[in-house]
C-alpha cells in the first residue's frame, strides 16, 4: 500500500479555537502525533554550495537555532495564525520582547509615550533605559485622553502600553491612542499579557506590534520562561528580526515546546479562569473589609464600557485595596490576609492555574519610587490575586477566612 503524506494540517478555514491545535504544525518523517522536539543549536548541508545557498536564500530554511529552530517555529506560527499577525519571533522572556520590540528602532533623539501604569520592568525600560540611548520617554495618565492627545501632538517614534495595566486593571482606549500615534508617526507596540489574545487582539484595533510574556497565561502552569513579538512582515523581517539575530535573545526549543503544548489548551484556560475571576471580584467587592475591587467588567470600574467594547472578557486578574489601618496605609492589613491564605499561594507571577497572589507594593513595583506608584494608584493596601482553575468557591472561602484576620 502506498504511504500517505499527512504531516502539514490545513489550517486557513479553522475556527481560532482549532487553530490553537494544530497551527503552524510540522511533522517530521516519523509523522508524530504531538509536535516533535527539535533540542538542536546547528544544521547541516550536503555541500559547501548547499551552505552557501542557504546563508544567501536567509530564512527559506534553517540554519542556526539563534535564527530559527523547528521547534520555536511551530510555536510562532501557532500564535500569529490565532492572533492574526503575518509575523513571530518566540524569545527567552517577556521582558526579552518589549525591548526587543522597542529597541529594535528606536534611535538617539526619538520620543517614547507610555503610561504610568505599567509593570516595574516596563516602566524602567521607558523611564530609565530609554533616556541612556538618547530616546526621550513622556509618560501619561493611560486613562486621560487629553494627556494622550497632548503628549502625541508631536512626532513620536514608538507608543508602548499595557491594557488592562499591571496592577491596576487600568484600561487604555486602544484605537484612539493608535489613530493619534500612527498621526504622530509612531509604532504602537501593546503588552497583552493580561487580556491574552483570547480575550483582546490589539492588531485588530490598530496597533502594530504585540508582545507577551508567555510565561503567563500561554504556558499557564508555572513551567518556564518565554516571550513571543508578533507584528506585520515588513517590520518584523526588516527590523525586528535583525535586531533578535545578532542580540539573541532566543528562546529555547524547549521551552517553545512547552509553550506550544500550552498553546492547546488556552481558551480553555482562560476562560474557566475569567469567569472564576469575575465571581471573586463581585465577593470582593461586596466584602465589609474591602475598600475597592477592581475587575474590567464590574460596573464600578472606571472604565467599565471601554473594557466591555475592545475586550470580550474581564480576564484572569482581580486587584483590591484592603482597608486601612490607623494610618491608613494597610500594608500590616495586607499581609496579614496574604499570611492568613490557605489555597491560594504567594508569588509574584500570574496566569497560572493555580491562583497566586502578591502585594504590588513591594514586590512586583518594590523599585519604583513611592511618588510614581502612588501616580500608577498602587498603594501599600493593594493586593494582586491571578484567578486559577481551582473551583470558585474554595477560591471565596479561602479569602473569607483570610479577610477575618484584616
Amino acid at each position: 500500500m502506498t504511504r500517505t503524506t499527512h504531516r502539514t494540517p490545513n489550517v486557513a478555514n479553522l475556527r481560532p479555537r482549532s487553530k490553537l491545535v494544530h497551527g503552524g504544525t510540522r511533522r517530521s518523517g516519523f509523522d508524530e502525533t504531538s509536535e516533535a522536539l527539535f533540542l538542536t543549536s546547528g544544521y547541516v548541508y550536503g555541500s559547501a554550495e548547499e551552505a552557501e545557498q542557504a546563508f544567501l536564500n536567509d530564512g527559506q530554511r534553517h540554519v542556526y537555532s539563534r535564527f530559527r529552530n523547528p521547534t520555536s517555529a511551530m510555536f510562532e506560527d501557532r500564535l500569529a495564525a490565532y492572533e492574526g499577525a503575518e509575523w513571530a519571533y518566540a524569545t527567552t522572556t517577556g521582558m526579552a520582547a518589549v525591548f526587543a520590540a522597542l529597541m529594535c528602532h528606536l534611535k538617539a533623539g526619538d520620543r517614547i509615550v507610555a503610561p504610568w501604569g505599567l509593570f516595574g520592568s516596563c516602566l524602567h525600560i521607558v523611564k530609565n533605559l530609554c533616556p541612556r540611548y538618547g530616546v526621550e520617554p513622556v509618560l501619561v495618565d493611560g486613562a486621560d485622553l487629553s494627556q494622550w492627545e497632548e503628549a502625541l501632538s508631536k512626532p513620536t517614534a514608538a507608543v508602548f502600553l499595557e491594557t488592562p495595566s499591571n496592577p491596576c486593571l487600568e484600561i487604555v482606549d486602544l484605537k484612539a491612542v493608535c489613530d493619534l500615534a500612527h498621526k504622530a508617526g509612531a509604532k504602537v507596540v501593546v503588552d497583552n499579557a493580561f487580556a491574552t489574545p483570547v480575550l483582546q487582539r490589539p492588531l485588530e484595533i490598530g496597533a502594530d506590534v504585540v508582545v507577551y510574556s508567555a510565561t503567563k497565561h500561554i504556558d499557564g502552569q508555572g513551567r518556564c520562561l518565554g516571550g513571543i513579538i508578533l507584528t506585520d512582515a515588513k517590520f518584523g523581517s526588516e527590523v525586528v528580526h535583525p535586531f533578535l539575530r545578532h542580540t539573541g535573545p532566543t528562546i529555547s526549543p524547549f521551552n517553545a515546546w512547552v509553550l506550544l503544548k500550552g498553546l492547546e489548551t488556552l481558551e480553555l484556560r482562560v476562560g474557566a479562569q475569567g469567569a472564576a475571576a469575575a465571581t471573586v471580584a463581585e465577593y470582593l467587592e461586596g466584602h465589609p473589609k474591602v475598600a475597592r475591587a477592581l475587575y474590567p467588567t464590574l460596573a464600578s470600574h472606571p472604565q467599565h464600557d471601554l473594557a466591555r467594547r475592545q475586550m470580550t472578557g474581564g480576564g484572569t486578574m482581580v486587584s483590591f485595596h484592603v482597608k486601612g489601618g490607623k494610618d491608613g496605609g494597610g500594608k500590616d492589613e495586607a499581609f496579614r490576609l496574604m499570611n492568613a491564605l490557605e489555597m491560594v499561594l504567594i508569588s509574584n507571577n500570574l496566569g497560572d492555574s493555580k491562583s497566586l497572589i502578591t502585594h504590588p507594593w513591594t514586590t512586583t513595583h518594590g523599585r519604583i519610587p513611592e511618588d510614581e506608584k502612588r501616580r500608577a494608584g498602587i498603594t501599600p493596601s493593594l493586593i494582586r490575586l491571578s484567578v486559577g482553575l481551582e473551583d470558585p468557591q474554595d477560591i471565596i472561602d479561602d479569602l473569607e477566612r483570610a479577610l477575618l484576620s484584616v
